[in-house]
């Protein structure tokens, strides 16, 4: 089994959820929360394609969120019950889901190069609906997050890592 990745996945998920929020109430911010989720789970896989990588991201940490809420402007310093679950959100990772939540083909090329992955070959039965084909509802309670001019500073961050892990024939690697 794969070295574990839900804390990255979880925290960096809340981060782009508080980042760029849903439009209304709690089915909104269900709906929201699901795309966001099914983009960085994709991006952490192709960031992390082995046990070892995810291994030792769980050693090392991500890196945390700091130069993320200086892009998006609010860089006050977190509060302390904030602070932890702020440690472990993974810029690259961020940056790669907002590419593929602002570019439906992009997405689309992303999870199909994770086919035959380790993450898929262990049994993984994510077809990642939210992301690839979300409906009229999914995208009005995203539209904030999907809009590709509010995500370009996050986005271009990292936006030729994606591309590059993307290259067909690429191994891939972070």
């Amino acid at each position: 089994m794969l070295a574990d990745l839900s804390p990255l996945i979880a925290a960096t998920t809340q981060w782009l959820t508080r980042a760029y929020p849903a439009g209304g109430g709690a089915l909104d911010d269900a709906l929201c929360e699901a795309q966001a989720r099914q983009a960085v789970t994709v991006a952490a896989w192709l960031r992390y394609p082995t046990p070892m990588d995810a291994a030792l991201v769980g050693v090392a940490g991500p890196g945390g969120s700091a130069r993320l809420d200086w892009i998006t402007g609010s860089d006050d310093a977190p509060t302390p019950d904030e602070y932890a679950w702020r440690t472990w959100v993974d810029e690259v990772v961020a940056s790669w889901a907002a590419c593929l939540l602002a570019d439906a083909g992009l997405a689309r090329t992303a999870v199909a190069t994770l086919a035959g992955s380790p993450y898929t070959a262990a049994g993984s039965a994510a077809d990642f609906r939210r992301l690839l084909r979300p409906d009229d509802l999914a995208r009005r309670a995203a539209a904030l997050l999907r809009h590709p001019d509010l995500l370009a500073p996050v986005a271009e961050l990292h936006h030729v890592g994606l591309l590059d892990a993307l290259k067909p024939g690429q191994p891939l690697t972070a």
